[in-house]
């Protein structure tokens, strides 16, 4: 019975608001002052901060870079050597990111052969039956020939057909095999364009000539705007120590922020520089830190056989995140947003007759005057 009431009422029954004009100071002072609050959000928050009169966009970018300086090292292997751009950039050119080496384990003279493994607990052998002919794990240096060959006066190991001398990376050189690159400088070229306002800029600002820009180094106090960043500060930025850092290498970005209001002038329209470093590197991450690879520079002896000389390179990546957005007035997201403040203000209706209806001491009495209760007057007029 209590279902057939149930779809009775919602089929054939109507109800309409009644305006009820309620004489009471608190609940006055109630819907005034959400309405006040409803106000406030819509001017503050929507309006003025969030600036829900533009139209936005998002920044489209492209990045070229440039490092420049040269080192000195001194050492047993190689002796006095200089060491320039062509040598430490590598690849040459990236996208969105240029790589650095600031430490390097070389291994010189390295040619196709049959050599002794590197010493573990896998490849140490007493005799030729601890070696597997044809062996290879995802760490060896080559695959195995099946004869246990002395590596040195007291241990030997399973021999190996390789790049010989195999590498030796056990130890990496501290401190870092080019700890000046702390000085090379990073000129850093970036141009974006906001696609629905067919507006573009470079963050070699209109203001900055080509004196300025061969003298100057980016500071956030002094030269906010200047292109060019010394790697050293880049990481000091970012709360790191370079020469730390340097050893083993790691991830920096370099984040450049284009947010522009368009309604100004272009000349508000600048970029915002902020650094952090990406890998994470604390007392919970200690395995396989940094950042590393190898790569082989290739020789052709005059017997006609290849050499080469391996480069296991640690060294610091930087990654150029660019990000911004452009906003410009617009009257569609200005009229959107008026017509939902607006509707907003059926809030403070709402949260009064909840008040009012459930809360008062007297609710039975506004019940009484909020809802009326008519009988269907045709029906009425059937009856007698």
């Amino acid at each position: 019975m209590a279902l057939c009431g149930a779809i009775h009422s919602f089929l054939f029954e109507y109800d309409t608001p009644r305006i009820v004009l309620i004489r009471s100071r608190k609940v006055g002072l109630i819907n005034r002052a959400v309405q006040l609050g409803i106000l406030a959000y819509v001017i503050g928050w929507v309006f003025l901060w969030e600036k829900g009169y533009q139209e936005t966009d998002s920044v489209v970018s492209s990045v070229t870079t440039k490092v420049k300086g040269v080192a000195l090292t001194n050492t047993s292997l190689l002796g006095a050597r200089i060491w320039d751009v062509a040598d430490y950039v590598i690849p040459p050119q990236g996208e969105n990111t240029v790589f650095v080496m600031t430490n390097a384990i070389l291994t010189l003279n390295q040619s196709q052969g049959r050599c002794p493994e590197l010493p573990d607990d896998q490849t140490k052998c007493e005799v030729n039956n601890n070696c597997a002919p044809g062996y290879v794990s995802t760490h060896s240096s080559g695959i195995q020939t099946g004869k246990c060959v002395k590596y040195n006066s007291s241990i030997k190991t399973c021999e190996v057909f390789a790049w010989c001398p195999v590498e030796d990376d056990y130890h990496i050189p501290k401190p870092a095999f080019l700890r000046e690159a702390e000085n090379f400088t990073l000129l850093v070229k970036n141009n974006i364009w906001y696609r629905k306002f067919n507006f573009s800029k470079r963050n070699i600002l209109p203001t900055i000539n080509s004196t300025y820009l061969k003298n100057c180094i980016y500071d956030a106090q002094t030269d906010p705007f200047c292109p060019i960043f010394r790697l050293g500060k880049i990481v000091e930025a970012a709360g790191q120590d370079f020469q730390e850092m340097a050893v083993e290498g790691g991830v920096m970005a370099l984040q450049i922020n284009w947010d522009c209001n368009l309604d100004r002038a272009a000349s508000h329209c600048v970029p915002k520089y902020s650094f952090r470093r990406l890998d994470t590197k604390d007392s919970a991450h200690t395995v396989s830190p940094g950042y590393n690879f190898r790569f082989a520079k290739y020789y052709k002896n005059s017997d006609g056989t290849d050499s080469r000389t391996l480069v296991k390179a640690y060294g610091i990546r930087f990654d150029i995140i660019v990000f911004g957005k452009a906003g410009k007035f617009d009257v569609i997201p200005t009229m959107i947003n008026i017509g939902s403040g607006l509707a907003l203000f059926g809030v403070a209706t709402v949260l009064c007759d909840i008040f009012v209806l459930y809360c008062m001491k007297k609710k039975y009495y506004y019940r009484e005057k909020k809802y009326k209760y008519v009988e269907d007057y045709e029906l009425e007029a059937g009856e007698t």
